[in-house]
């Protein structure tokens, strides 16, 4: 059943997350928004082994609209957020994005949460000739389709890029570690960049001693967790999504192994950095809730909002992070498209962002790459004293790492 994200009451109008010279013109004081609603259609993993994170997702998109209409919504008319549940599966997300195009008739599509779901919503804008912005989609390989556009800037080659800042910063480390376990879900993103962490480990030196497979959704981490304890080795990397990471710790924790450094590639930033065995948790991230992140373009506006809505919802981890602010420059994007073209057309849209650089909350965004992408511009975080941090490089962290 579609859950519609409602207009906010007219009221004066404040101002808004892109209403920022970087993003768009500024908008004059003016009355509130009017006539049909511009339909804004999408889904997101609101049940299944995704919706954990995709609940973030939901909160930013929820916040924005309201924001919107609290100004003028799009072309003076208010929006409206036609949001499904994709049951975190590739095949019901597409013949949902179907439903939205064909049956609801949305007039603009934003994309849903997690690779292979990304990847299904993808056909169908091609199908359809909609643009497509998208938050976190890992294989940016596959990302053929000319009017898609990432929200992360991961870059080209996240399985060759993603790498090299973490064992930068192992290397910094007292003991820098001489041999890895790689574990890695099946998932098409995470397979794809724990084989990129495995050919950089290999190319300085440092031994594989295990390497694990699993199937995306496992609930059975106990023959894992022996494999590792077995390996010892010194640094463990986990490609997985949502809460396996919090899973996998957990029941290495019952065989009474803790490892000694462990780097988390798409976790749900709450659990991990909630439990005990996540104390100095390493990952991977385009924001957290610290200089100079917090001074990008909406920032400042959308962080306490976010913190009161996330607390109400529920989130274990009431914090604006990557995912979220992913999910914000989704939504930046899309209106700053909007705004620039001065119209709802998906071809002008997607030409004007295609030659854009934009000021946004992942950073500084360009789309000339391969396949709409611009570089790499991931960092490093760890859990320290119960908050995630980035820690690496030195020139935007905000505290020092903490590695044996």
């Amino acid at each position: 059943m579609a859950k519609r994200v409602r207009r906010a009451t007219r009221r004066a109008v404040l101002g808004g997350l892109a209403g920022t010279a970087a993003l768009a013109a500024a908008y004059p004081l003016r009355a509130a928004p009017s006539g049909a609603p511009v339909r804004i259609g999408s889904t997101l993993a609101l049940t299944g082994p995704l919706a954990q994170t995709s609940l973030i997702h939901k909160a930013v998109g929820e916040i924005y609209v309201e924001l919107l209409n609290k100004k003028d919504g799009l072309l003076g008319r208010p929006v409206e957020w036609v949001l499904l549940d994709d049951q975190s599966k590739p095949d019901v997300a597409r013949t949902l994005y179907e439903k939205l195009v064909t049956v609801d008739k949305v007039d603009l599509i934003i994309g849903p949460y997690a690779t292979g779901n990304i990847l299904a919503a993808m056909g169908v804008a091609q199908r359809y000739g909609k643009m497509l912005i998208q938050h976190t989609f890992g294989l940016p390989h596959l990302a053929k389709y000319e009017m898609q556009f990432p929200s992360s800037p991961i870059g080209p080659e996240p399985n060759k890029t993603a790498p090299i800042p973490v064992f930068d910063l192992l290397q910094k480390s007292k003991t820098p570690p001489k041999t890895i376990a790689v574990v890695a879900s099946k998932f098409p993103s995470t397979h794809f960049i724990a084989q990129g962490f495995r050919a950089e480990a290999e190319k300085r030196k440092i031994k594989e001693v295990v390497y694990l497979e699993y199937e995306f959704g496992t609930r059975d981490w106990g023959a894992i967790a022996a494999r590792v304890k077995d390996a010892k080795a010194d640094f463990l990397y986990c490609g997985a999504l949502g809460i396996e990471s919090v899973q996998l710790l957990d029941a290495l924790k019952k065989i009474d192994y803790a490892p000694p450094r462990h780097y988390h590639q798409f976790t749900a930033p709450g659990p991990l950095m909630n439990a005990a065995e996540g104390n100095h948790a390493l990952a991977y991230t385009y924001f957290e809730e610290h200089e100079p992140f917090t001074s990008r373009p909406g920032a400042k506006e959308m962080l306490p909002l976010y913190r009161d809505k996330a607390k109400a919802m529920g989130i274990p981890y009431p914090f604006f992070d990557f995912q979220a602010a992913a999910s914000g420059t989704a939504w930046q994007l899309l209106e700053a498209a909007v705004v620039a073209t001065k119209s709802l057309d998906d071809k002008k849209m997607a030409a004007w962002l295609k030659g854009a650089q934009l000021d946004t909350l992942m950073g500084k965004l360009r789309f000339d790459g391969p396949n709409n992408h611009g570089p790499d511009l991931s960092v490093v975080k760890q859990v320290i004293d119960k908050k995630w941090v980035v820690v690496w490089p030195e020139n935007v962290a905000g505290a020092k790492a903490v590695l044996p």
